[in-house]
C-alpha cells in the first residue's frame, strides 16, 4: 500500500509518499509561500533533489502541483494517481471529539470545522488540504490524524485549569497538548530500543524544536504534557514565550496600549529565545554557538531555555512517581549534544543519571546516551510523525476493507 501523507500549514504543504510494505519514503517535499509571490516546491526522490519555482495561489493548486510532481516522468515515483492507495492528513486540533485517528467523512469534516475556533491558525488550512485532496483524488480513502489525540488520555486533574468551571463547559477551555504524534512515536520507539514492553515503562519524551513540548508517558499513555489550551503554554520556544504570569497580559496591554491581537502576536512571534536575545536570534543553533563563544545574551537565553526543560522533566518524574527513560527528539533535541549535556549534567543527577559523553556526541542518531549503570536511561530518538500518520492510515483503511468483505 502506498500512502500519501499531507501536512498543510497556512502557507505551506509538507508531504511524503510512503511504501507501507517496507515503510520507506519514496519521495518527500515542501511547498512554501502558498498565496505569496515566490512560491517554491522542494522535492526529494531518493538522493535526487529538485526545486520548482512557480507562484501557487491556494492549497488546491499546491496539491495539484505536488501530485503532478509525484507522477512526473523525471521527478516522480509513481506512474499515475491510481497508485496512491490512501491519504493521511495531519490535523492539529481534534478537541475532545477525537481520541484517535479516523476515516474522513462529511461528518468528520464538519466536526473538524467545529473545532476550528480552538486552532484558528491551523485547522482551517488542514481542512482546505482535506477538501482539495478529496477533489483531486476522488474515491481515494482519506484519514485524519490529530496532534491532540494522544493526549486525550490525560486525567481531568491534569487537563483542567483553575478558572470558573463554566468556561470549560461553555468554551472547552482546558489543556489539550500538541505534538502528540511525535510523543507517541518516540515513546513507542524508546520501548523498542530498551527491549521492554511500553506498558511497563515510565517515559518522558522531550520534543525540542522551534516549537517545543514535553510529555509524561506512563505505561504507553500520555498523562500530562507541557503545551496547553494552545501551543503557547509550556517551554520557552523559538518565538513563543511559554509559561508566564497571566497578569502580564493585561499589564502590558495597559502600559503599551496594545490590543488583544497585538499582545497575542508578541507572545507567539516576538518572544521566546527571540525575545530574550533582543530580537537577534530565534534559531537555537545560533544561540548555542553564541553561548559557547561567550556571548552573554546568548548564554542567558540558553541557560533559561535549558532550565525550563529541566523543570518540566522534574515535574513529570514526580507526576509518574518515577521515570525509566528520558528521550530527546525533534530538531534541537536530536541535534544538540550541548543542550542534552547541560540539561542532564546540571539538573538531573539526583535521578541517578550518568551521561556517556562519547555516546552523546552525535547528531540525528538513535541511541542510548547514558552510561550502563545509569538508573534512568537517556536516549536520542529521531521522531517520525509522517510514519505514524501513514501507519494509522494504513490500519484504518485495511480495517474498513476487511469490514466490507465481511458483509
Amino acid at each position: 500500500m502506498k500512502v500519501l501523507v499531507i501536512n498543510c500549514g497556512s502557507s505551506s504543504i509538507k508531504y511524503q509518499l510512503l511504501e507501507m510494505d517496507n515503510e520507506t519514503a519514496l519521495a518527500k517535499g515542501l511547498l512554501e509561500r502558498i498565496g505569496i509571490p515566490g512560491s517554491r516546491l522542494k522535492h526529494k526522490k531518493g538522493a535526487d533533489k529538485y526545486e520548482i519555482n512557480r507562484d501557487v495561489a491556494n492549497h488546491k493548486e499546491g496539491l495539484n502541483l505536488i501530485i503532478s510532481t509525484l507522477i512526473d516522468e523525471k521527478m516522480g515515483v509513481i506512474r499515475d494517481t491510481s497508485e496512491i492507495d490512501a491519504v493521511g492528513h495531519r490535523v492539529v486540533h481534534g478537541g475532545e471529539l477525537f481520541a484517535s485517528s479516523v476515516r474522513i467523512t462529511d461528518r468528520v469534516i464538519k466536526e473538524i470545522e467545529a473545532n476550528a475556533f480552538l486552532a484558528p491558525l491551523h485547522n482551517p488550512p488542514n481542512i482546505q488540504g482535506i477538501k482539495a485532496t478529496m477533489e483531486l483524488l476522488p474515491g481515494v480513502p482519506q484519514v485524519a490524524v490529530f496532534d491532540t489525540a494522544f493526549h486525550q488520555s490525560m486525567d481531568s486533574k491534569a487537563y483542567l485549569y483553575a478558572i470558573p468551571y463554566e468556561y470549560y463547559e461553555k468554551y472547552k477551555i482546558r489543556r489539550y497538548g500538541f505534538h502528540g504524534t511525535s510523543h507517541r512515536y518516540v515513546a513507542a520507539r524508546t520501548a523498542v530500543i530498551l527491549k521492554k514492553p511500553l506498558e511497563e515503562l515510565k517515559i518522558i519524551t522531550v520534543h525540542i524544536g522551534n516549537g517545543a513540548s514535553i510529555a509524561a508517558v506512563k505505561h504507553g499513555k500520555s498523562i500530562d504534557t507541557s503545551m496547553g489550551f494552545t501551543p503557547l503554554e509550556g517551554l520557552i520556544m523559538g518565538t513563543r514565550s511559554g509559561d508566564i504570569d497571566p497578569a502580564i497580559v493585561p499589564f502590558l496591554q495597559e502600559q503599551e496600549g496594545l490590543s488583544p491581537k497585538e499582545i497575542t502576536e508578541i507572545l507567539n512571534k516576538k518572544s521566546g529565545v527571540l525575545g530574550l536575545t533582543r530580537g537577534q536570534y530565534s534559531d537555537m543553533r545560533e544561540i548555542e554557538d553564541g553561548a559557547i563563544a561567550g556571548d552573554p545574551i546568548c548564554k542567558l537565553a540558553h541557560d533559561i531555555y535549558e532550565y525550563r526543560i529541566a523543570k518540566y522533566i522534574g515535574a513529570y518524574a514526580a507526576a509518574m512517581n518515577g521515570v525509566d527513560a528520558i528521550s530527546f527528539t525533534a530538531g534541537v533535541g536530536e541535534n544538540s549534544p550541548y543542550l542534552r549535556k547541560n540539561v542532564v549534567t546540571k539538573y538531573l543527577g539526583y535521578l541517578g543519571i550518568t551521561l556517556d559523553e562519547k555516546e552523546n556526541d552525535c547528531k540525528a542518531c538513535e541511541k542510548i546516551i547514558s552510561t550502563h549503570d545509569s538508573t534512568v536511561k537517556v536516549l536520542i530518538v529521531p521522531t517520525n510523525e509522517e510514519l505514524v500518520i501513514a501507519r494509522d492510515t494504513k490500519e484504518i483503511v485495511e480495517k474498513n476493507l476487511n469490514e466490507l468483505k465481511l458483509w
